[in-house]
Order: structure tokens, then C-alpha cells, then sequence
């Protein structure tokens, strides 16, 4: 295989793009796709076509006019559909809207001003990307170039800088001056644990074997999670340049990329990505000229939780059911097929390229000195921007739901600061945060010590109508589902913590419920053998620790402040609202309401079985629930 030269194909594409007078540009996340955007995407190259203007779906030799393009993921979900023309940036945008884009915006260079982006909170609209809270308020360095570039063009990438580490790593580097420059850098796992990279490298690189591997983790189960999926699907060649990096920095010659089959774009993109890299001479043999080889397979994961812990993903990927081995050994000692293994996920390696780039004492001028760098996170609940954002490591709270999301979202869906409640922080296995920690800086050792994790980045802000002990109840009930079930204290210990959080929401609890709960929830998390049994309480231990008052609540005076617990839920008839229409009478499967026509009604509760029926059915609001 020729050893590519970077630079020369580099020169060609940027002499080519020169001729482009217009670039149009189309998000194909996931999010976007799911509302239409690739019928837009038709739609614009039948519109343009049809009015006879050159329209280029490549960079390459005899380009001009228009470059219509596909990108990854572009972070703002909530307002998608979205695309750019040229500087002008457009959200909620629908097929029905592509002849005036093309008639206003591409021919005219025109804003069509009802697709711009609106601030709610002001009104005010913005023509340009980098001037909305929403990016503006970011730093974004790993996501840099998703929702930017063509993820299914090689060439695009390297003219923007890419493999140009992964050349220097290999044909000018030994692996012990790779490790050094990562472990110099501070970067730590962005999948959760927060150990250290370039230390997880180097115990791989001293291990003695025939045979190492790589293995980049793409088993995102976190409810509410998509970080590494939109990384996967926007930027696919960061991720191999990161995996070809440690290989070399290890000595390995193959790798895994572990994803789950849930998401299917990123699976095809990312396979795309590696043929692409066969074809151009930087995946194979002789890699570089450097003699050394490396080969990446795809694995598609059946979709278990648990294969997100490396050794019971390493059992999955051996063809085993995916469940946890014990430690030590380590997979740097023996991992997959007994050989010694390196598994980071798919944030971890994407930062590796650029930091090669840039170096280790750049990369550390952002972030902490403890935890270098910046985080994604998938920003979504009661907030009235969600998405995919980006920030520094020690970036609070307040910030990130307030700048950068809008604010939190009240019950109408309007920014309401003063709604604000708890934010669940690392998903089932992170924590509960509240007001008191709205300034707390957001990295591993700040969170870790109020006992919460920064998890893959899962932030699920929640406002002041969200019953916490529900809240409790859904990530246990997740993690109960998800218990590979090989450790008794897990199994067993998670099904218990369940039906005692269903006996708090219906009224069934006593206080020695809760001591019960709460003692079992802290011998499962000291007893269990993985990751998954060790941070599954975490959920319950955080809402005990921050709202035990709503525990009492539903404890002793059997009542749930938000009105969320069916079973504990009253209605009542405002007799001053009923009109006495019947409707809700007939409605009640219980016969539980009574009253004549024209005459206020009243609910008997010892027959009402609070099925909501009656509430659905008055036209008038004049029945409510109360705790």
C-alpha cells in the first residue's frame, strides 16, 4: 500500500473548494433525519437542478457554484430540521421551505427571516450560529467539525487537519514518546471512570503478548444519552484517528469498534469511515510507512447496558454473554482473547487526534488541572433548548441550563429560572444535583464529591412538578432490567430497592421502609461486582440525601407533593367550575361520582379508583387531583 501524503491531498482539496461560491449545508443526525431533513436534502438538489445551476455533492476537480452537503450532528435538536446557507443558519426548517430557500437565500443571498432562529426569551433572532446562546455560550473542541464536514468524505477531513497526528505518531514517534504526550495532556476516560489515558496506555504498552488489541466502546445505553452516537455519525475519522494512535502507542494491530445496534447511521457511517481509510493507506499494512499494521472490525452490540462495563463488553465481543469478569486481571493484562487490551470509548479517542496536534500543554489550557479539557453532554428535560453541548471541564451548572439551554422549562414549556429542581448528572449510574449545586464546577473529583459522576454525560435537568421518589423509581427500575443478574447483590439487591420505591409512590411505605432502602442501597453499592451494580443506587442514595422530604411526604402523610403518585393522587369536583354536564359521571368506570344534571358533582374517594377518566373528560377544568 503507497504511503499517503496528507499534505498533497490536503493542497488538492482546498485548491478545489476555492470554486465553490456557496455552500449549503444539511444536518443528517440521527435527530435531524428523523424529522425529514434528507427529504431536503432531495430537495434542494432537485430544485437546484432544475434551475440549471451546477450543484457539486463532492469536493474534487471541476467544482463550481453550489456544494450541497450532509453533515453529522449540529448539537441544536429541539430546533431541527437544520441547515446552513452560506452564513445564514436555519432552524425548523421543512421540504415545503427549499424553493424559497433557493429562490431568496442561494440566488438572492437573502434571509428568509421566519426560519431563523428566535430567542425566546427575548424575541430577538439571530442570522448566524456562532451568535446564538446556544453556541455562542459553548467550547467546542471535540465537536468542532461535527455538523461542519461531510462525515463520509476522507479528504474533507484531512483538509481540515485530520490523520496528520496519527502520520506523526507513527512514522516519527516511538510508542513510549506517544504515551507521554497523552499522559502529558491529563486527558482522563470520558466514559465515566475518569482514569487517567495515557497511564491505561502505557500498563498496556509494558504488558508482555503476541498479540494487543484496541477496542473503542460505543455501547451508549444511558437513558437520554447520545453523545458518542452523534460522534460516531459526525466525525467517524477522529474516532479511527484516536484508535490508530494508541494502537501504535500499545502495539497493537487490531482493533473493535463496539457499537450498539440501536444505532444503525453510526454503525454504517463508521464502516464507511473504515473503508475509506483502507482505500487511502492510513488502515491496513505498513500504515505510514512506518511498518506498522492495524486493521479496525465493527461489532454491532444486542443492546445490553451491562456490555458498557470493558470486561463484560469483552466477553460480548468473544462471542460469550456479556457479563462482568472480576479484576484483577485487567483487560491491559488480559483482555480480549487473553491478550493484553486497551478499551477507551468513542469521546476519549476522538480527542486523541487533535491533542497530537496541538499538544499536551495547549489541550491543558482548557478544562481543570485535574480534569483537563472539555465535556459533551446530551442537555435534555425540562430545558427549552436540548441537545448536544460542549463546555470546559469546571463549567457549573447554572451555566450550561441557563446560558447555553435557555433556562429551565416550566410546565407550559416557558423559561422559567425559578422552576429549576434537580438535574440526574451520568444517567442510571450518576446522581441527583439541586439548586445548592447550580454553581458546583461540573469535573470528576467536584462531582464525585456530593457523590454524583460525570457518566458518559447524560444531563437530565428536571423542573418543580417532577416527583423525585418517580424519578428514583425509573433509573432503578432501568438498572433492575439491566442487572446481568451474575452477582447476588445486584440482582437481587436492585429488585428489592424497587419494590420498596413502589411501596413509597403508592402509600404503602413506613419510615423503616426507608431505613431499609437506604441501608440496602449502600450494601449493593460497596458488595456488587461491576460498575453496574456499584453506581446503580446512586439514583436513590442522591433523592434520599437531597428531597427526603418528599419521601416523608409520601411516607407519613401519604401524599405526593407534584401530584405525580397515581395511588396517592385525590380528585376533587371545584363545584364552583362544575356545570353539572354529567360528562365526567358517565366517563367514571367506578360510579364513583355523583350529582344531578345542572348540580355540581362530587367524587365518593372510597370507590374512585383515580384512573383520571373524570379529569379527561370535563370540558370546564373543574376537576384536579391533589396530594
Amino acid at each position: 500500500m503507497p504511503k499517503p501524503n496528507l499534505a498533497e491531498i490536503k493542497n488538492a482539496y482546498d485548491k478545489h473548494y476555492k470554486n465553490i461560491t456557496k455552500k449549503i449545508i444539511i444536518c443528517a443526525g440521527t435527530g435531524c433525519v428523523s424529522s425529514g431533513s434528507l427529504k431536503i436534502f432531495e430537495a434542494f438538489k432537485k430544485g437546484l437542478e432544475a434551475r440549471k445551476i451546477n450543484v457539486s455533492l463532492h469536493i474534487s476537480e471541476g467544482c463550481r457554484e453550489v456544494y450541497l452537503t450532509k453533515s453529522g450532528c449540529q448539537g441544536f435538536c429541539q430546533q431541527g430540521p437544520l441547515l446552513s446557507i452560506g452564513d445564514i443558519f436555519y432552524t425548523k426548517v421543512k421540504e415545503s421551505d427549499v424553493e424559497e430557500l433557493i429562490e431568496k437565500t442561494v440566488l438572492k443571498s437573502e434571509p428568509v427571516e421566519r426560519l431563523l432562529y428566535k430567542n425566546p426569551a427575548d424575541g430577538k433572532q439571530y442570522a448566524k450560529s456562532e451568535e446564538i446562546p446556544f453556541y455562542k455560550k459553548q467550547t467546542r473542541f471535540l465537536l468542532r467539525e461535527c455538523g461542519k464536514i461531510n462525515p463520509g468524505d476522507i479528504n474533507e477531513y484531512i483538509s481540515r487537519g485530520g490523520y496528520f497526528g496519527a502520520a506523526r505518531a507513527c512514522a516519527e514517534m516511538t510508542p513510549e514518546e506517544v504515551c507521554k504526550v497523552i499522559s502529558d495532556s491529563g486527558l482522563r476516560g470520558r466514559g465515566g471512570g475518569g482514569f487517567p489515558t495515557g497511564k491505561k496506555w502505557d500498563l498496556t504498552r509494558l504488558s508482555k503478548g503476541d498479540k494487543k488489541y484496541v477496542i473503542c466502546n460505543g455501547d451508549e445505553g444511558d437513558p437520554g444519552a447520545f453523545m458518542d452516537r452523534s460522534v460516531m455519525e459526525g466525525d467517524p475519522h477522529a474516532v479511527l484517528e484516536g484508535m490508530i494512535i494508541a494502537a501504535r502507542a500499545i502495539g497493537a494491530d487490531e482493533g473493535y469498534i463496539y457499537v450498539r445496534m440501536e444505532y444503525p447511521l453510526a454503525v454504517e457511517r463508521v464502516r464507511f469511515a473504515i473503508k475509506q481509510a483502507e482505500e487511502a493507506g492510513i488502515l491496513g499494512c505498513n500504515i505510514f510507512g512506518s511498518g506498522h499494521n492495524f486493521k479496525i472490525n465493527v461489532m454491532e452490540g444486542a443492546g445490553a447496558f451491562v456490555c458498557g462495563e470493558e470486561t463484560a463488553l469483552i466477553a460480548s465481543v468473544e462471542g460469550e454473554r456479556g457479563m462482568p469478569r472480576p479484576k484483577p486481571p485487567f483487560p491491559a493484562q488480559s483482555g480480549l482473547f487473553g491478550r493484553p487490551t486497551v478499551i477507551n470509548n468513542v469521546e476519549t479517542l476522538a480527542n486523541i487526534g487533535k491533542i497530537m496536534t496541538i499538544g499536551a500543554a495547549e489541550f491543558r489550557k482548557m478544562g481543570t488541572a485535574a480534569s483537563p479539557g472539555t465535556k459533551t453532554f446530551a442537555l435534555t428535560g425540562h430545558v427549552c433548548n436540548s441537545g448536544l453541548v460542549e463546555v470546559p471541564f469546571g463549567a457549573t451548572i447554572r451555566q450550561i441550563v441557563n446560558e447555553i439551554a435557555g433556562g429551565t422549562a416550566n410546565d407550559r414549556g416557558e423559561a422559567d429560572l425559578n422552576a429549576f429542581k434537580a438535574v440526574q448528572i451520568g444517567g442510571p449510574s450518576g446522581g441527583c444535583l439541586t439548586k445548592e449545586h447550580m454553581d458546583l464546577p461540573l469535573d470528576f473529583d467536584s462531582l464525585k464529591s456530593v457523590g454524583a459522576m460525570v457518566g458518559s454525560g447524560g444531563l437530565v435537568v428536571m423542573n418543580d412538578k417532577t416527583c423525585m421518589v418517580n424519578i428514583a423509581k425509573f433509573f432503578m427500575g432501568f438498572t433492575q432490567n439491566e442487572s446481568c443478574g451474575k452477582c447476588v447483590s445486584c440482582r437481587e439487591g436492585t429488585k428489592q430497592m424497587l419494590n420498596m420505591l413502589n411501596d413509597v409512590s403508592e402509600g404503602k411505605a413506613t419510615i423503616k421502609t426507608l431505613d431499609l432502602l437506604d441501608g440496602l442501597a449502600n450494601v449493593v453499592k460497596v458488595s456488587s461486582l461491576c460498575g453496574l451494580g456499584k453506581s446503580a443506587p446512586n439514583p436513590v442514595l442522591s433523592t434520599i440525601k437531597y428531597f427526603k422530604d418528599e419521601y416523608l411526604a409520601h411516607i407519613k402523610d401519604k401524599t405526593c407533593p407534584t401530584n405525580n403518585c397515581k395511588a396517592l393522587a385525590k380528585y376533587f369536583i371545584d363545584a364552583v367550575k362544575c356545570k353539572g354536564c354529567t360528562a365526567c359521571k358517565r366517563a367514571c368506570p367506578a360510579g364513583a361520582i355523583g350529582g344531578e344534571v345542572k348540580q355540581a358533582h362530587k367524587i365518593d374517594a372510597a370507590k374512585c379508583i383515580k384512573c383520571g377518566a373524570c379529569a379527561a373528560t370535563c370540558k370546564f377544568g373543574a376537576i384536579s387531583a391533589g396530594g
